[in-house]
């Protein structure tokens, strides 16, 4: 066994129980809410509100899965809103100048990754704090999609690339299948792979991380360009649904997917989490804006509701910590 496989076996295993503790109180959590809101409202348990809950759920996990791999390292990807705008004004750009849905796809996954990509060489070789870094980015993106946008709209696309955002296959939404899947696969890598294991022993100790023979600045650069990634196919999800693209498209995503990342029990402070968290974390945050909605509670309440259970999240995980 090499060293770090010994720094790797006993943390897995500390790690993943409390996660599966975490997530079960979670999921109680969920639970409970519905129940309240079955209660409380008539058209809760209507089909086609719970399907739109769904939908919403996963265009928030998309995002959140990928910076989950972010703060499990103990980083901070603040840029996430802002490359969906990036990257989904240049996709649109590709699909109407070119009429390939394809094209416009990879481009807006190229973009996101780029952006990622650029995020970990500042914070490994630059040597620049996670949240400073990816602050600046976030305005940088935003300086240049304003500028390549002037204001204007892109809209109408091809009614099969519409199909990603908007389509159903027998009577579930489309993004609710691609939320299932990224969510299979990021359980996988993050849990039954070196590679994500290695995620895990960084946030908990870097240091130890690096002198057992990871190259964790290799695994960072790997954990900022898949967020971005995940950020390129939000864009892609949040086109295809909307029809249309303009500058300000994502932006006030940041704050509710850093929201589902806390919710679902990952610890701010790195090394403790799982993907599967987070996307129970994306359904109970949906799920509380559902519920304003449904109780027609004034809109501008709901950013001071989402900013009230990301303070508790993460006094929550602080006190958990002092308890352990």
């Amino acid at each position: 066994m090499s060293t770090s496989d010994n720094i790797l076996a006993p943390a897995s295993r500390i790690h993943l129980s409390q996660d599966v503790v975490q997530v079960l109180y979670r999921l109680l959590a969920a639970g409970l809410l519905c129940i309240a809101l079955a209660l409380l409202t008539e058209s809760f348990l209507n089909l086609n509100n719970l399907l739109n809950v769904l939908r919403q759920a996963s265009l928030l996990f998309f995002l959140a899965s990928g910076l989950t791999l972010v703060i499990l390292t103990g980083g901070l990807d603040l840029s996430v809103g802002a490359n969906i705008g990036i990257s989904a004004c240049l996709a649109a750009t590709a699909i109407k100048a070119t009429g390939s849905p394809a094209l416009g796809v990879l481009v807006g996954l190229g973009v996101g990754s780029l952006v990622g990509f650029f995020n970990g060489l500042m914070v490994t070789k630059l040597r620049i704090p996670s949240f400073i870094a990816t602050y600046g980015m976030l305005w940088v993106l935003h300086g240049v999609t304003y500028y390549y946008m002037a204001g204007e709209t892109i809209h109408g696309f091809p009614p099969g690339f519409r199909q990603i955002g908007s389509g159903y296959f027998l009577g579930v939404p489309i993004p609710v299948y691609l939320m299932v899947t990224f969510l299979a696969v990021g359980m996988f890598f993050a849990q039954r792979t070196n590679w994500g294991q290695q995620i895990y022993a960084i946030g908990a100790n870097p240091v130890a991380a690096r002198l057992s023979g990871i190259p964790v600045n290799v695994r960072l650069i790997l954990v900022y360009t898949v967020s971005g990634a995940m950020a390129g196919i939000a864009s892609i999800v949040f086109l295809a649904r909307l029809n249309s693209a303009e500058g300000d498209i994502g932006e006030a995503m940041t704050l509710p997917a850093i929201a589902a990342v806390l919710i679902g029990g990952t610890s701010l402070f790195g090394g403790v989490g799982t993907v599967f968290g987070t996307f129970v974390g994306a359904l109970i945050l949906t799920l509380v804006l559902n519920g304003m909605n449904l109780l027609a509670v004034n809109a501008n309440w709901q950013p001071l509701v989402t900013g009230v259970i990301v303070v508790l999240a993460v006094w929550l995980d602080m006190y958990g910590r002092r308890r352990t």
